[in-house]
């Protein structure tokens, strides 16, 4: 007799839709069972505001988790850079597997760099944290930008640009990955120009915290270095008082092996790391204030050392005044 399909509750969007179906395959893998997907609606998806309005945190998460709650899905997929920080008791991220690039990307007109652009040149994006950090390169390299604040899918997304709407809008390099339209990708960001959001490109794997025979399953995909990583970046995050739509930068990587992993160099894999780097980014969203951050230290080991990191470097970025450029705090 054949096991009864385990349930992944996923988000509907494309995107969504080809991270939960890679992640299926992984979990059908270890567990040697077969793997549906249930489709769920969040608010996120049906409303037309913006991010920043409707509270950004959690707004793609709580109709995934009360589904979980309810036991009408059996573990759920989401974006990590999309759950609030704080953790609800009943449910647990089994797994974060290895992450994808972390980087943002550009779709632009003409196949432009984002040192091309010309003069008064509209890039959309619906991030604060884009805004906030692409107006300060501006400012500093002497460019001319406008950054135009939009929504939607990538499809739309690009469509702006396309239709010559606007000259540029700004992706995430793991979306455009998972979905398979890389080659569409015109300019890759650099973390030094543009430092992603807290967990961006990891996914998390949650289920509920009292089935101990799917956490240990699924525990099988977990990476601990990723783990380690966006832990650190979470927490600085928290420490910030920061929802979703703040615009705060986060990304922890391993300094020697960070930049030939930028440049696909296959002899980064073999290194032994014993350093961890955080880096931490708020700005005011015009570019013009922008306080900016790096700590170092050993390879977290535990979450609570990870925890420290996060919170010692959010600790240094208030001291600097990271408070005021918060914008509205997360309820």
């Amino acid at each position: 007799m054949t096991e009864k399909a385990l349930r992944l509750g996923t988000r509907r969007s494309k995107l969504a839709m080809a991270q939960s179906g890679q992640v299926a395959e992984a979990v059908s893998q270890v567990t040697g069972r077969p793997v549906e997907l249930v489709e769920i609606t969040t608010y996120g998806d049906v409303s037309r505001e913006h991010l920043a309005q409707i509270g950004g945190t959690g707004v793609f998460v709580a109709a995934l988790r009360e589904a979980l709650a309810r036991g009408e899905v059996d573990f759920a997929v989401h974006s990590l850079k999309d759950l609030p920080t704080t953790q609800p008791d009943e449910l647990v991220v089994a797994a974060i597997p290895v992450r994808e690039d972390p980087r943002d990307v550009m779709v632009t007109r003409d196949a432009l760099k984002l040192t091309d652009l010309p003069r008064g040149a509209r890039i959309g994006t619906g991030s604060p944290r884009r805004m906030a950090q692409l107006n300060a390169y501006a400012r500093s390299h002497g460019m001319d930008i406008e950054t135009v604040p939009i929504r939607g899918n990538v499809d739309t997304r690009i469509g702006y640009v396309l239709k010559g709407e606007l000259d540029a809008v700004v992706l995430a390099a793991a979306g455009m990955n998972r979905i398979g339209r890389s080659d569409e990708v015109t300019d890759f960001l650099s973390v030094d120009t543009v430092l992603p959001a807290p967990g961006q490109g990891a996914l998390a794997i949650e289920c509920a915290a009292d089935d101990a025979e799917l956490i240990a399953a699924l525990a099988e995909l977990d990476d601990p270095f990723t783990r380690a990583a966006v832990t650190a970046e979470r927490s600085l995050l928290a420490a910030l008082e920061a929802g979703c739509s703040a615009p705060v930068g986060a990304l922890a990587d391993l300094p020697p092996l960070s930049a030939p992993l930028e440049r696909g160099d296959p002899q980064a894999d073999g290194q032994i790391v014993k350093e961890m780097r955080l880096r931490g980014v708020v700005g005011s969203t015009d570019g013009s204030t922008l306080v900016q951050l790096s700590t170092t230290g050993p390879v977290p080991e535990t979450h609570e050392a990870a925890m420290a990191l996060g919170r010692e470097l959010a600790a240094e970025m208030l001291a600097q005044g990271a408070a005021g450029l918060m914008g509205e705090r997360a309820q």
